[in-house]
């Protein structure tokens, strides 16, 4: 364990040097990531601005809410997005066979080789949006601190969902669509989950999973009694990194190298 720590440092180590050298870049990515959290901000304002609330949301909560949101989409964007992303390139050029000569999990190899600065500004603007609605709220430290868990089995069912979607371009190499429709249907996480029909409200429970991934951390640090949908998250979230580790496998089987 103590060698995949250390691993881990190295490969941040060296992501974040790579990126420095394109330092205008993180100031692009601070500008669209300011744009599209004011874009989050203006489109839940125009639900709420002539006194209309999503069911048991006031103007507050669906803002923490949208936070988690941008919290997640940099977590994505930091360290989803450029590594899920690169198993597609690796199966082109055939790199992917010096992956697996390494003595090491080729997945945590493949999840975690680098790091893109350009996920840091959501992050950041995310814990902003959590801080500024939190206290508006008048939530105690505890309540941020019991949302990490949910948040936390979130962050593990995004990844594993995404992970899953990568392992198949050993088979179809070209899934950057398919990668794009998952981001696509993850927007719907910015907004609370009775904001959406009853029909949405199913598939992005039990199809789609993304009500795990905004809507229970919040109502958890709201302080609300949703703790058998946290067991159920964690459940689900064993489950399908489970389920990535094994389908991975299964993938490989069906890889044809470049030596071969």
């Amino acid at each position: 364990m103590g060698r995949y720590w250390q691993l881990l440092r190295l490969f941040v180590g060296t992501a974040i040097a790579a990126e420095m050298e394109y330092r205008g870049n993180f100031l692009l990515a601070a500008l669209t990531s300011l744009g599209g959290a004011i874009t989050s901000w203006f489109g839940l304002f125009l639900f709420y601005r002539t006194g209309y609330t999503f069911r048991d949301w006031n103007w507050h909560e669906a803002l923490l809410v949208m936070g988690i949101f941008l919290l997640l989409q940099g977590f994505s964007t930091a360290f989803m997005v450029p590594n899920l992303n690169s198993i597609v390139k690796q199966v082109e050029t055939g790199t992917l066979d010096f992956v697996l000569l390494k003595p090491i999990s080729t997945q945590f190899w493949l999840s975690t080789r680098t790091i893109s600065l350009w996920g840091l500004p959501d992050i950041a603007l995310g814990l902003g949006v959590i801080a500024y609605a939190g206290s508006l709220l008048q939530l105690a430290w505890w309540n941020y601190w019991l949302a990490a868990l949910p948040l936390l089995l979130g962050s593990i069912i995004l990844y594993s969902l995404w992970f899953v979607l990568g392992a198949t371009s050993i088979w179809f190499t070209k899934i950057y669509n398919i990668t794009e429709v998952l981001r696509g249907l993850l927007e719907a996480g910015r907004y609370p989950m009775t904001a959406y029909p009853a029909a949405f409200q199913f598939f992005f429970t039990f199809v789609v999973p993304v009500l795990f991934m905004t809507t229970i951390p919040a109502e958890i640090a709201l302080g609300r009694n949703v703790w058998p949908w946290v067991g159920l998250s964690a459940i689900l979230a064993i489950a399908l990194l489970y389920l990535s580790n094994q389908f991975w496998r299964f993938a490989l089987r069906f890889y044809t190298s470049a030596s071969s």
